[in-house]
């Protein structure tokens, strides 16, 4: 039987020394895997693409619905993985709600696996 990650909250900012830095502890290991593995689907990064494309004022649950040919529950899941990991915002206006990226979240990321990146 497949050993699953426990479920701990993760949301909040990243604060680990970047990987290349030296041997992590493995709390701060953990905390990086989680944001890894909430990456690490097809439909999640395509819909990160979509975010990001939408610019600075984000773009509504059922326009990325009709775009991914998906159902609302469907994204609604992968949106809420990618929330959990912080790495995207939700705004609700009215009876949508928009989402951005929360690029340094994503940025945060993206440093602690190779700080020379970027």
């Amino acid at each position: 039987m497949p050993r699953s990650l426990p479920v701990i909250e993760f949301s909040g900012a990243l604060c680990c020394q970047p990987v290349a830095a030296g041997v992590i502890s493995d709390a701060d290991a953990l905390e990086v895997a989680l944001r890894l593995k909430a990456l690490a689907d097809p439909v999640r990064i395509k819909l990160l693409s979509l975010i990001l494309s939408a610019g600075s004022d984000g773009i509504r649950n059922v326009d990325l619905s009709r775009e991914l040919g998906l159902t609302d529950a469907t994204v609604s899941h992968h949106l809420g993985q990618l929330k959990r990991a912080g790495i995207v915002m939700s705004n609700h206006q009215g009876t949508s709600t928009y989402y951005v990226v929360d690029r340094s979240a994503l940025g945060a990321l993206v440093r602690a696996v190779d700080p020379y990146c970027c």
